[in-house]
């Protein structure tokens, strides 16, 4: 199921389910994790693409052992807000994924996400090697600790 706001997102899980942030990039998707409370989001793991039952396959096992009760899933809209074909291949990916698993799915407006975590490790002197493998799962903890953040606020 599609959700549209983050609150019906956390109304959803069952006590102790944590969320499962994805970063979409062409070659790779990048996995972040928050904790059981809703705090905090911590990049898992990239998975360079396959095909897609594969990587289906390689993230039901990971929603299975880290007890996952939904997705947040980048949204990559231009900057002025339209939606161009990566945001459409994100929007394909969801619906292929839900007739896989079906667990609710939230987007998340994911401009200049990779640019803010690539200015950061640059900013902390990352060599480009390392940054290339780690950008991808620092960008999708950024995506979910944006819905963690957003869901903080409303309980204030």
């Amino acid at each position: 199921m599609i959700v549209t706001d983050p609150s019906e997102l956390a109304a959803s899980l069952k006590k102790g389910e944590r969320l499962l942030g994805l970063d979409l990039g062409e070659k790779t998707i990048g996995l972040a994790l928050s904790d059981v409370m809703l705090t905090v989001a911590t990049p898992l793991e990239t998975l360079t693409r396959k095909k897609f039952s594969l990587d289906a396959e390689a993230m039901i096992a990971l929603i299975t052992k880290h007890g996952v009760g939904g997705l947040v899933v980048g949204l990559p809209l231009n900057m002025n807000g339209t939606e161009g074909p990566s945001a459409q291949s994100a929007r394909a990916f969801a619906r292929n994924f839900l007739a896989k698993h079906d667990l609710p799915i939230l987007f998340w407006d994911e401009r200049l996400s990779t640019a803010a975590v690539t200015r950061t490790l640059i900013e902390a002197d990352v060599s480009r090697a390392k940054r290339k493998e780690v950008v991808d799962k620092m960008a999708a903890s950024f995506i979910l600790q944006g819905v963690l953040d957003f869901l903080s606020q409303r309980k204030a």
